[in-house]
């Protein structure tokens, strides 16, 4: 595996490989989750490249961007064992320049549910990957699907811009008792860690609900509702895959996303119907 961290150094390997490359973006402190997403592209192209790097540009004012969580060494050995060709590791000053030119993500779907709790965060997001897919060229780039909103924005992207790329959704893995792995679940003490098992919990139920017949939006937002009413609920939405507001669930084009907060840690999850 080969350790990157310079840009020209970066543009000269990738000069060299001819077939396909597998392209996975991270903030690090790679889990099981980011794992899925290594290994099915690791399964589906001739090379692979890793980036890890903490892009400031998407965390608001007051969020967590100082202690978000980073293990270099770990994530190393995680990529080393799971077969990565390429560890792209550039410093900030590398990727961004002084009055540099701006992407902007689009007007409705990056302005709602996270895009208004969140405003500007998408923008920082569709910078940072645009520069990435510049410099690694991918054939495919994989992104989870516990970041829906993400996912499409990158989707539309790719559109809108003509790339020559796929994004290829991965679906969300999950610990044992059912919490979506997430980097942040480290900052849950145990009894809030408990609490935030409800989120998950949610999820389920309206999975039932849906399967048992029942397809109103709002009497299945309102169970869930209910499920959680020991943490702070931000939204629970139910949308298609476009994130437009559903009245009634469509079978196979409906997602169902939750944001709260569990102590001082916000957490995201949702459900593809």
């Amino acid at each position: 595996m080969k350790i990157i961290r310079d840009i020209e150094a970066l543009k000269a390997v990738r000069g060299q490989l001819s077939g396909s490359v597998g392209f996975v973006p991270t903030m690090g402190a790679l889990h099981h989750g980011h794992l899925s997403l290594i290994q099915k592209a690791r399964a589906e192209n001739d090379h692979l490249i890793v980036s890890i790097f903490v892009n400031p540009t998407q965390f608001l004012p007051g969020e967590d961007l100082d202690r978000y969580p980073r293990r270099e060494e770990a994530d190393r050995k995680i990529c080393e064992l799971a077969g990565v060709d390429i560890l792209f590791m550039p410093e900030i000053s590398s990727i961004y320049r002084a009055d540099e030119v701006k992407l902007k993500a689009p007007a409705y779907l990056g302005y709602i549910l996270e895009g208004n709790r969140r405003p500007g965060h998408f923008d920082g997001v569709v910078q940072v990957v645009m520069k990435l897919f510049g410099l690694t060229r991918p054939t495919r780039a994989y992104f989870g699907k516990k970041d829906a909103q993400q996912l499409r924005i990158l989707q539309k992207m790719a559109e809108d811009f003509f790339l020559p790329l796929e994004i290829v959704p991965v679906d969300t893995v999950r610990e044992e008792d059912g919490l979506a792995l997430s980097s942040r679940n480290v900052y849950l003490r145990p009894e809030e860690r408990e609490k935030a098992l409800s989120i998950s919990r949610s999820l389920k139920r309206a999975s039932r609900l849906v399967m048992a017949g029942e397809l109103e939006s709002e009497a299945i937002k309102r169970q869930m509702h209910e499920m959680m009413k020991d943490i702070d609920v931000e939204y629970v939405a139910i949308v298609d895959r476009d994130f437009k507001p559903l009245e009634k669930v469509e079978i196979k084009n409906t997602i169902i996303l939750v944001a709260a907060k569990v102590g001082q840690t916000r957490l995201i999850d949702n459900l593809w119907i």
